[in-house]
């Protein structure tokens, strides 16, 4: 049983800036890119959206899912689940944010590994066996 004093709080250190009207997610002071940037930008998206829902949530802002999403005129489902990303183990965040690694799965894989223990969700999301046809 956990009490509420061994609870885990994570701060991913992000900016947010706007582009062109549009809202665009800085990485940290010390991020230093990789040669190869061709991490999928709809992932980090996702979890930067995924982060500011669950703030928005935990804020009080909305009593359920279900009233978040028909604020933003989405489906319930797609709602909750790209809100899982934001309880990604601070390992995977580390390295799909600040050195912007490219993941083995797709978004919609990621969302479901997110239902993982910590400790397995690395090794899921970068080491992912490819798909057999």
């Amino acid at each position: 049983m956990m009490k509420t004093s061994d609870t885990i709080q994570i701060f991913v250190p992000l900016k947010l800036r706007k582009k062109n009207g549009r809202p665009k997610i800085l990485p940290p002071a010390g991020y230093l890119p990789s040669e190869d940037q061709t991490q999928d930008p709809h992932i980090l998206r996702a979890i930067g959206r995924a982060w500011s829902w669950r703030r928005r949530m935990e804020a009080g802002e909305f009593g359920t899912v279900r009233d978040f999403a028909i604020a933003l005129k989405l489906s319930e489902r797609q709602v909750s689940r790209q809100m899982r990303l934001a309880w990604l183990a601070p390992a995977v965040l580390r390295r799909l944010v600040y050195r912007r690694e490219t993941s083995a799965v797709t978004l919609l894989e990621l969302a479901n590994i997110a239902w993982l223990a910590w400790d397995d969700q690395e090794s899921a999301v970068f080491n992912a066996a490819p798909a057999e046809s």
